[in-house]
C-alpha cells in the first residue's frame, strides 16, 4: 500500500491514502462527557448511526440507540466506564427516527450490532470522561467471508489463479498454479509472463494485461499455448482476465484465471479433423469419378486432396492398365530386368499437385526411381518409370499396404504417405501424399482417409478401365463390321465417315457398306440399327453380312430389303422357333426384338441409273449440278424386323457430276436440334459440291452438330461419274452358229482398240464358251457386252431363266468342262437374273506389262 509523506520541521508525517483498511471496516469514534452523554461526534459515526453531528451530541446514547430492554445494563455499563475502567464487547444498537423520513434511517436499517471498544478518559478539569470506538460488525463479517473466499480461491482452487500489479508482475499466485509451474505459490511473487511462457505467447499475454488495466474491459477466454516446466507437451489454458480495484474504487491490479483446456483443445481438434475428414470424404464423392478417363480421376484425387489433406500429392498407375493390357497389374521385374533391375512394374506418372511449388518433388533415398548416379529424381508428370524393389513404393505396391516414410534433413518434405490404389483386391497403383515443414505430421486418422480415399479413386479408376475395355471392344467390333480403307467403285467417287458416340453413350449399331456387284455396278448401303451398345453392334454385324450374302445373289433391292426383314426378325428368336408358327405370336419375354433401318440402292454405271429401295430411313440427298439440294422421294416402308409390308423400288438417272449422300439420323437430328432443322442444315451444306469429296464430308461434319453425343453418326456421299461410252462395247447376235465365231471376232476387235492384246487369247477362249452355252441352252437373242474400268467384265445375254450350274465332268464324258475353263482362266464368274432372262458374265484383271499367268498343267488335268 503506497504512501503519502510530508516533512515538516524535519518530522516526517504519513497518512495513508485511499483504499486502506479502513475503508472496508467503517471505523467510527465518539466521547462521553462527565455526565454520560455525547459530547464529540465523527464523521464517521454519522454515517454508521445515520445521525448528524449536532442531533447526536448532549443525547444520552443508551436512551438514543440501545433497545428499552437493554438500557439499564447500558446505563450500568456507562457508569462502570465513567469510574475508569476498559470494556470492550459487543452493542445491539437501533437507529433512532422513522425509516425513510427526513433525519430516519434508510429503510431495513433500524437495528444493528456494533463491537465498541471504550476507553476511560480526563476533561482539561480532571472530570472524568470515555472515548468510543465503533466498528459495524456486519463490515467485519463481510471481510471475514471476503477473505475465507480469498483463502478458498488461493488455496482450495483447481483453477490456476494468479493476481498482477500495476507493474505487471505477479503479486500473489494460489497452490493450483504453484503445482504447474513448480515451487510454492511465494516463489512466484515479483515475476512476470515472460518467465513462464515463449516470447510470441509472452508478448500476446503482456499486451492483453495492460489493456484490461488500462481499460477495465475483461478480457474471456484468450487462449494461451505454452509448456511447463521439464514437460515436451504442450498445453493450452483458457485465460480470463478483469482488472481488481480497492475500497474506494482505485485499480490495484489484475487477476488472471487459467483453465487447462489442454484435453478439449485435443477433443476439438479430433472433432474438427474428424469434420474435415467427413467434408473431404462428401467432397471425394462428389467430385472423384464423374468422367470414365483414367487420368482426369486421378487428377480429381489431386483436387479433393491439395490443399485440404496434405501439401503435395501424385499418382501413379500401371503402364499395362493404361494402355489396356489385359496381364494382371502389379506384375514384377525380373533379375533380368533392364533400367531400374528388379522392382516394379512400370508405372506412369500421371497426376501430380503442390501447393507449395509448381516443381516435381525429388523423393528420398530409396522412395522414387534413381538415377544414373544413384541419387533419386524427380518424376514428370507422364513419365513412365519403376521404383527399386527395396523401396517403400515398390513395397507398398507388393503388400497393398500403407507405407509412412520420414523426409529426409533439410528436405521440404517431413512425411510422406505411401498408399496402394486397391480396387477389388487388385492393385491399380500408387498414390502418395506429402506433408512439408510447418504442417501437422500424418496420425492414424490420417492414414485411415489416405486409405479410403485412394480406394475411393481406385474403384472409380477400375470402373473406367473396365468400360473402356468394353468400349473398346464393341468399338472394334463395330469398325471391323465397316468397309476397310477408302472404298472404291466403277464410275463413282467415294467418300465416307463414321462417328461414334461420346464415351458416356456407348456404340451404336449405324453402318454403311459399299459393295461390288457384277457388271460393275455398286450396291450402296447405309443402316441403322436401334439401340446401343454390343448388342445392337453384334446386330448390325448380323445384318451387315447377310446384306453382303444377299447382294452376291445380285437381287433386286426390294427382294434384298425382304429378305433383311425376316433375318432382323429371327435375330432375338428362341432357338428352333425361326420356323415356328407360333414364333410370330410370341410375347416380349421369350425373345428380343431388334428393328433397324436401311437403304440399299444399286448403281449401274452404264446407264448412270441407280435403283433404291427403303426400310424406313431417312431419305438419300441428291445434289444435281447448279442445283439445290433435294431428298429424293424413296417410300420409306417399314423398318427391319417389322415385316408384313413388301418394299418399293424407286429408279432415278444421275447426272454426271452430281453428288448423292446417304446418312443416319445422328447426322441430322439431336435433342437440341429436330429433325426438320437438322435436314435443312445438311443440304445448306452440301451447296458446295464442286470442292473434293473429302472436303464435302468435313465441310457436313463441322457445320452440322455432331458434337452431341447422342447416338453415332454415319456419312456416304458419292459422286457419279458413270463409265464413258468408249469403255464399253455392246452387240447382239442373232441365234445362229456362226454367232460364236462373230463374237470372238467382235471381243478380239475391241480389246485391240483398247490395247489389250494380252487378254485376246483368253478372251475369245471364254466368250466361246459362253455364247455357246447360251446357243445350247438358252432362248431368244444374244447380246454381247465388254466394260472396260479397273477390270475388264464380259457379259452374255440370252432370254432364258434357267442358270448354268458348274458341275465336274465325268472321265468318259466329252463335253460338260466349258465352265470349269471359264473359272479356271478367269479372275471371277457367275450368273445372275434379270427382267428378261439370265446374263452370265466373267472377270479378268487388266494387265501390268508383266507376262500374263498360264494355267499350271495341274490345272488343266483337274478338269479331267
Amino acid at each position: 500500500m503506497s504512501e503519502i509523506s510530508e516533512t515538516t520541521g524535519g518530522v516526517v508525517w504519513q497518512s495513508s491514502p485511499p483504499g486502506s483498511i479502513y475503508d472496508y471496516i467503517r471505523v467510527a469514534s465518539f466521547s462521553l462527557g462527565p455526565d454520560g452523554r455525547v459530547d464529540q461526534w465523527s464523521r464517521r459515526a454519522a454515517e454508521l448511526f445515520g445521525v448528524p453531528a449536532q442531533e447526536a451530541r448532549g443525547k444520552d446514547p443508551v436512551e438514543a440507540f440501545m433497545p428499552a430492554e437493554l438500557r439499564d445494563r447500558g446505563h450500568q455499563r456507562v457508569k462502570e466506564i465513567l469510574d475508569g475502567r476498559e470494556w470492550t464487547g459487543l452493542v445491539p444498537f437501533r437507529i433512532p427516527g422513522i425509516p425513510g423520513q427526513a433525519g430516519g434511517p434508510a429503510p431495513g436499517r433500524t437495528h444493528g450490532i456494533a463491537e465498541m471498544y471504550v476507553m476511560p478518559s480526563e476533561t482539561e478539569t480532571g472530570e472524568r470522561a470515555a472515548l468510543c470506538i465503533v466498528v459495524d460488525v456486519r463490515a467485519l463479517r463481510r471481510i471475514e467471508t471476503d477473505l475465507a473466499a480469498s483463502q478458498a480461491i488461493f488455496g482450495q482452487s483447481p483453477f490456476g489463479f494468479l493476481l498482477f500489479g500495476t507493474d505487471l508482475t505477479v503479486k500473489r499466485a494460489n497452490q493450483r498454479f504453484a503445482a504447474v509451474f513448480g515451487g510454492e505459490a511465494d516463489d512466484h511473487r515479483g515475476r512476470s509472463v515472460h518467465d513462464y511462457l515463449a516470447k510470441p505467447e509472452a508478448d500476446r499475454m503482456t499486451a492483453a494485461l495492460r489493456r484490461v488495466l488500462e481499460t477495465g474491459e475483461s478480457v474471456t477466454d484468450l487462449r494461451i499455448t505454452g509448456a511447463a516446466p521439464g514437460a515436451r507437451i504442450r498445453r493450452h489454458w483458457s485465460i480470463n482476465l478483469y482488472r481488481v480495484h480497492s475500497g474506494s474504487g482505485r485499480p490495484i491490479g489484475v487477476a488472471g484465471l487459467g483453465i487447462d483446456v489442454t484435453r478439449r483443445q485435443n477433443a476439438a481438434r479430433e472433432a474438427a479433423s474428424a469434420r474435415r475428414n467427413l467434408a473431404l470424404l462428401n467432397e471425394a464423392g462428389a467430385r472423384i469419378g464423374n468422367s470414365l478417363d483414367l487420368e482426369a480421376t486421378a487428377r480429381e484425387l489431386l483436387d479433393v486432396a491439395v490443399p485440404g489433406f496434405c501439401d503435395l500429392a501424385s499418382v501413379d498407375l500401371y503402364q499395362g492398365l493404361l494402355t489396356g493390357d489385359e496381364a494382371p497389374p502389379g506384375r514384377w521385374g525380373s533379375s533380368h530386368d533392364v533400367g531400374y533391375g528388379a522392382g516394379s512394374a512400370e508405372l506412369r506418372r500421371v497426376a501430380f499437385a503442390s501447393a507449395v511449388s509448381d516443381t516435381p518433388l525429388r523423393t528420398d533415398e530409396g522412395h522414387g526411381p534413381a538415377g544414373d548416379g544413384g541419387a533419386p529424381v524427380p518424376i514428370e508428370v507422364g513419365a513412365v518409370h519403376r521404383y527399386p524393389f527395396n523401396s517403400p513404393c515398390a513395397g507398398a505396391l507388393r503388400t497393398g499396404r500403407v507405407r509412412t516414410v520420414p523426409g529426409g534433413e533439410g528436405d521440404l518434405v517431413h512425411s510422406t504417405l505411401v498408399v496402394p490404389m486397391l480396387a477389388h483386391d487388385t492393385v491399380v497403383g500408387l498414390a502418395q501424399f506429402s506433408r512439408t515443414k510447418g504442417s501437422e505430421p500424418f496420425g492414424e486418422r490420417d492414414r485411415a482417409l489416405a486409405v479410403e480415399l485412394a480406394a475411393r479413386a481406385a474403384v472409380c479408376i477400375d470402373n473406367a478401365r473396365l468400360y473402356r475395355r468394353e468400349h473398346e471392344r464393341a468399338l472394334i467390333l463395330q469398325r471391323s463390321l465397316l468397309p476397310p480403307g477408302d472404298p472404291e467403285a466403277a464410275g463413282l467417287d467415294i467418300a465416307c465417315r463414321y462417328l461414334p458416340g461420346t464415351d458416356a453413350t456407348e456404340v451404336g449399331g449405324d453402318w454403311f457398306d459399299v459393295i461390288e456387284l457384277p457388271g460393275h455396278r455398286t450396291a450402296l448401303v447405309i443402316g441403322d440399327v436401334m439401340g446401343r451398345g454390343l448388342r445392337a453392334a453384334v446386330a448390325m454385324g448380323e445384318l451387315r453380312t447377310a446384306v453382303r450374302t444377299l447382294a452376291q445373289l445380285d437381287l433386286e433391292p426390294a427382294e434384298v430389303l425382304s429378305h433383311l426383314d425376316e433375318i432382323a426378325r429371327g435375330l432375338g428368336a428362341p432357338i428352333g422357333a425361326q420356323q415356328s408358327r407360333a414364333h410370330k405370336n410370341r410375347g416380349p419375354e421369350l425373345s428380343e426384338v431388334y428393328l433397324a433401318t436401311c437403304v440399299y440402292a444399286v448403281y449401274d454405271p452404264v446407264t448412270r441409273r441407280c435403283t433404291f429401295a427403303n426400310a424406313g430411313h431417312l431419305p438419300p440427298v441428291l445434289v444435281e449440278p447448279g442445283e439445290e439440294a433435294l431428298l429424293l422421294d424413296v417410300p420409306p416402308g417399314m423398318p427391319l424386323g417389322v415385316g408384313g409390308e413388301p418394299f418399293e423400288e424407286v429408279e432415278v438417272e444421275l447426272p454426271e457430276g452430281s453428288l448423292l449422300a446417304l446418312y443416319t439420323d445422328g447426322l441430322v437430328e439431336s435433342r437440341d436440334h429436330p429433325l426438320d432443322e437438322g435436314l435443312s442444315a445438311f443440304r445448306r451444306a452440301l451447296t458446295h459440291r464442286d470442292r473434293p469429296l473429302e472436303d464435302v464430308c468435313d465441310r457436313v461434319l463441322t457445320t452440322l452438330d455432331t458434337g452431341h453425343g447422342e447416338d453415332d453418326i454415319a456419312l456416304l456421299m458419292a459422286r457419279i461419274r458413270g463409265l464413258p461410252a468408249e469403255a464399253v462395247g455392246d452387240w447382239r447376235l442373232p441365234r445362229e452358229p456362226r454367232s460364236v465365231g462373230r463374237a470372238r471376232e467382235l471381243a478380239r476387235t475391241q480389246l485391240t482398240a483398247w490395247g489389250l492384246d494380252a487378254l485376246v487369247d483368253t478372251v475369245e477362249l471364254l466368250v466361246s464358251e459362253l455364247v455357246t452355252n447360251a446357243l445350247r441352252y438358252g432362248e431368244g437373242e444374244i447380246r454381247l457386252r465388254l466394260l472396260r474400268d479397273r477390270t475388264l467384265v464380259c457379259e452374255v445375254w440370252d432370254a432364258g431363266l434357267v442358270q448354268p450350274r458348274r458341275r465336274r465332268a465325268k472321265d468318259t464324258d466329252e463335253g460338260g468342262r466349258g465352265l470349269q475353263l471359264v473359272g479356271l482362266l478367269s479372275a471371277s464368274w457367275g450368273a445372275r437374273r434379270t427382267p428378261r432372262g439370265k446374263t452370265v458374265w466373267f472377270e479378268l484383271g487388266l494387265p501390268d506389262g508383266g507376262p500374263t499367268a498360264e494355267p499350271t498343267v495341274d490345272q488343266l488335268l483337274s478338269m479331267f
